[in-house]
């Protein structure tokens, strides 16, 4: 299933959900014919679509918003706070484009702080899924939940055959004590080539498909912290913010530490391309995250101190 045919059998079995968006049609293309007056388009206004949503909520309306995710996030921004988060309206932003997905886009058109601004609105929930089939088994929780959601959308197929998605859970692929991935969104697919690789190099090797950001799987975190001897962050977002700064709170919150390692865009835009050319240029490709935590490993590798034994 597609991310527009699950959204239209939602709006056709639920007259309450409404479907908008800022001209930014490419998710939706076939629903204004099915949905009619339920389908609204409001232009290149991503604050006005953000404010008559938050009208319709009050309404008992249910809307699906779609923008560009750099523009849904960053223009609107004040709109999603003060509209949506302070009175925990139930409208669901849909992010087209987000992180590395926008490609040949230069950084007006990039979201790659996206996570970071909206996680920090209280009462925002905030979503990434790692292909389309994740991204159709997580947006009816999302959707149905009482609280606003900022999702992700993407809409890359894999090969991989996702968990049904329990609210604020990530999924465990595989649990490993020398290195535990976490990831979310379009680097998920990367992220089971390196795993796979770094397997090849003898290393036993975790991977985590974090999925809700807010709520996050505390838990999950603790537990890959706990039981591998290196944590690698992995995210197409800046490192401020984002998974990193998450992992770090968790942390800090439950007063425990882990030897961190954060693969992330490290506070600057990113080289537009064609995605896997942005990929290689990037350093996000399967091989070269494999091959950075390879070297990580062996330069803050410590070998055992042995205390030779004196006899009397």
């Amino acid at each position: 299933m597609t991310y527009e045919e699950l959204l239209t059998e939602t709006a056709l079995a639920n007259e309450q959900v409404i479907v908008m968006t800022a001209e930014n049609r490419a998710l939706v293309r076939n629903l204004p014919g099915i949905l009619g007056k339920r389908f609204i388009d409001t232009g290149i206004t991503e604050q006005t679509m953000i404010g008559a949503a938050a009208g319709l909520a009050l309404r008992g309306r249910i809307p699906v918003v779609h923008a560009l995710a750099a523009f849904l996030t960053m223009r609107a921004f004040e709109f999603v706070r003060t509209d949506l988060g302070i009175p925990k309206l139930p409208v669901k932003l849909s992010g087209f484009i987000p992180g590395l997905l926008s490609d040949g886009n230069g950084p007006t058109h990039q979201a790659i702080e996206d996570i970071s601004i909206m996680r920090g609105i209280p009462n925002v929930t905030v979503f990434a899924p790692a292909d389309e089939d994740d991204l159709v088994k997580m947006l009816p929780q999302i959707w149905s939940s009482a609280h606003p959601a900022y999702t992700r959308i993407n809409t890359r197929k894999t090969w991989y055959d996702h968990e049904p998605f329990v609210l604020g859970k990530a999924e465990v692929i595989a649990e490993g004590c020398d290195v535990t991935i976490l990831t979310y969104g379009l680097l998920f697919e990367q992220a089971l080539i390196a795993a796979d690789m770094l397997r090849e190099e003898g290393l036993s090797v975790g991977l985590i498909n974090m999925r809700s950001l807010k709520p996050v799987d505390e838990q999950a975190i603790l537990q890959a912290c706990a039981q591998s001897s290196l944590v690698v962050t992995l995210e197409d977002h800046f490192i401020t913010g984002g998974l990193y700064s998450i992992v770090a709170e968790v942390l800090l919150k439950n007063q425990t530490t882990a030897k961190v390692l954060p693969i992330a865009l490290n506070n600057k835009w990113f080289r537009p391309a064609l995605l896997p050319d942005v990929l290689q240029h990037e350093g996000f490709t399967g091989k070269q995250i494999a091959e950075r935590i390879l070297g990580y490993q062996t330069v803050h590798h410590q070998p055992e101190i042995l205390t030779p034994e004196f006899s009397e």
